[in-house]
């Protein structure tokens, strides 16, 4: 790989994939639940934009371990996120780990966090979708 070619991924979009065994479950899931519709659809796959990223669904007859984050958003205000999400039918994960653990509201607060953006910390919180996949949603918290 040559001088020029080193950076390619670096100047890349990312685009997730996360493996649905029902795309029809995991249509309404993503309708109903956290307010999204596909931006454009083939058999087996479902493609979803966000902020201007993109992922997507796709038939597998493989299911997720959902033991790990698989994708996360980034939002301004994880309370109305998390309140809102709850409304909706969604169940947050509760986490009881060393250094890490989850509220009554089901958000955690992680010192240290991405000081790139100039943040201290990070407060979040996780869910699985109708697929077993763990999903996130994470806050920076800014220095004050």
């Amino acid at each position: 790989m040559g001088t020029a070619d080193m950076g390619l991924l670096a100047r890349a979009r990312v685009a997730t994939r996360l493996p649905a065994q029902d795309l029809e479950r995991a249509r309404r899931f993503y309708s109903e639940k956290l307010g999204l519709e596909p931006v454009d659809e083939r058999p087996g796959g479902l493609l979803y934009r966000c902020g201007g990223a993109e992922f997507a669904l796709f038939q597998s007859a493989g299911a997720s371990p959902g033991t790990f984050t698989q994708m996360a958003w980034q939002v301004d205000d994880i309370d109305s996120v998390v309140a809102l999400l709850t409304r909706r039918g969604v169940v947050f994960e509760v986490v009881d780990l060393p250094g890490l653990r989850t509220g009554e509201d089901g958000i955690a607060e992680i010192e240290g966090n991405y000081p790139s953006k100039g943040a201290r910390g990070e407060r979040a919180a996780w869910f699985r979708d109708s697929e077993g996949n763990m999903l996130g949603i994470g806050e920076p918290v800014h220095q004050s």
